[in-house]
């Protein structure tokens, strides 16, 4: 029997019927999602509720048994971090990222990692065929008995084949590919992407097999499908690199079993992906420090990352000044050049400033303020800092530096690889100030 559907508004809620491009109630535009209403599927009833009469009632925080939480490791110490320790049992984790970035890539050394331990892995097959996967598996290991390829993209028949074959992991790759033949829609759509999605939750709670989805991202930069993907699983990691750089980070956006905005650092190489151990060593200069260059200290969820800002200052040739950033937030450096202008004495209001972060990482927090404005003034100025100096402290808009957080995990993290010389709030009151360290 086929399901009825219905048109779901995902910014409010309201139902209809048929599709509308914009919402009878709140007045979104192409809000409304092709939403599976009924099932009549055997499939679909025997993954139904999993929740018997007895779990239907509410109970107290007395009568919850809890479980130890066992984590599995995945070989990658630097995976393993982005996970909060480990894969668990029955998770679901979302791996996001551009094309061609190593999502596949790093998931297949996973399951190659647990093939050693004998665990057998599932890879869903959606968008290569069993062959490309193989030869995947030959450039960055030994193919194994413990890893089976599945092409098949019938959301339905892969769990049916996933129940009877009790893999210790699941990996579908990629989400966007499967499909019911509940939806009408196409693979890919909106309604498909959700429903399907829905249904490997159901079978990784059901199980507690961990399920890994590979999610294609969209021009933004966001997962494609709906937003309540990233709601559904139980974690969503990002990875992340710049097309020209080797380094990849795997980043941790949302994590029900763990720290978010964890990060594990990889380099990828021709026999896949490497760990970096030591991150701040790949992002510094061995040249020591150089004008318009200032060390940095970044925290990347728990870690503290060294990192090298560069700045560039040229005479503008246009009626207006250009600000390019590249590895910090635009605006930031708008508001820096500012401060610096206004409350530090640099006259930038004829110069175009080109900021970037070396080596490809991105860095958002407040806490480079001071690095950034001491590069620019030592563009400027044309004078650098001492050797083996690290800058840390946020800017204020009256030119203050202000405490960060961490500061002491930061500090410690430089002297290991041998920084003898900080610059934070403890030393400088404002960036007037911090300038004066300029030689």
């Amino acid at each position: 029997m086929k399901s009825s559907v219905s048109f779901v508004c995902q910014q409010c809620g309201y139902i209809s019927s048929s599709w509308l491009g914009k919402c009878s109630e709140c007045g979104a535009w192409n809000s409304l999602v092709e939403t599976l209403v009924s099932k009549k599927s055997s499939s679909y009833q025997r993954l139904g509720s999993t929740l018997t009469n007895d779990q239907s009632s509410p109970i107290s925080f007395d009568q919850i048994e809890q479980e130890e939480l066992v984590r599995m490791s995945t070989g990658l110490g630097e995976f393993d971090r982005s996970l909060g320790g480990g894969i668990v049992p029955g998770s679901v984790v979302l791996l996001g990222g551009d094309p061609g970035i190593g999502k596949s890539t790093i998931l297949l050394q996973v399951a190659l990692k647990l093939s050693e331990r004998n665990l057998t892995t599932i890879i869903v097959a959606g968008e290569e065929s069993p062959g490309q996967i193989k030869i995947r598996v030959e450039r960055v290991g030994k193919h194994t008995d413990n890893i089976r390829v599945l092409p098949q993209t019938d959301i339905d028949l892969v769990i049916d084949t996933l129940s009877h074959t009790k893999p210790n992991l699941v990996i579908i790759d990629s989400i966007q590919t499967m499909f019911t033949s509940d939806l009408d829609g196409s693979s890919g759509s909106v309604g498909q992407v959700r429903e399907c999605a829905w249904r490997l939750v159901r079978y990784a709670k059901s199980s507690k097999v961990p399920v890994f989805l590979v999610g294609h991202v969209t021009k933004e930069g966001t997962i494609a499908g709906p937003r309540v993907l990233e709601h559904l699983v139980d974690t969503v990691l990002y990875m992340e690199g710049e097309r020209y750089h080797t380094f990849r980070l795997v980043r941790s956006i949302k994590n029900r079993f763990g720290k978010s905005d964890e990060i594990g650092i990889f380099e990828m190489t021709g026999e896949g992906m490497k760990e970096v151990a030591n991150p701040s060593l790949q992002f510094l200069n061995p040249d020591g420090p150089q004008v318009g260059s200032v060390v940095v200290s970044t925290m990347e969820g728990s870690r503290p990352i060294l990192a090298e800002i560069q700045a560039l200052t040229a005479t503008t040739i246009f009626g207006m000044p250009k600000r390019s950033a590249n590895g910090i937030d635009l605006n930031r450096l708008q508001m820096l050049s500012a401060v610096l202008s206004r409350r530090a004495g640099i006259q930038l209001g004829n110069q175009d400033i080109y900021v970037n972060v070396a080596g490809g990482l991105k860095i958002s927090e407040p806490a480079v303020d001071l690095g950034v404005c001491l590069a620019i003034a030592s563009n400027t100025l044309d004078k650098s800092l001492t050797e083996q100096t690290v800058v840390i402290g946020e800017v204020g808009l009256q030119g203050e530096v202000r405490d960060v957080p961490g500061l002491e995990k930061r500090m410690s993290e430089a002297k290991k690889i041998g920084f003898k010389n900080f610059i934070t709030s403890s030393q400088v009151k404002s960036v007037r100030e911090a300038i004066k360290f300029l030689k």
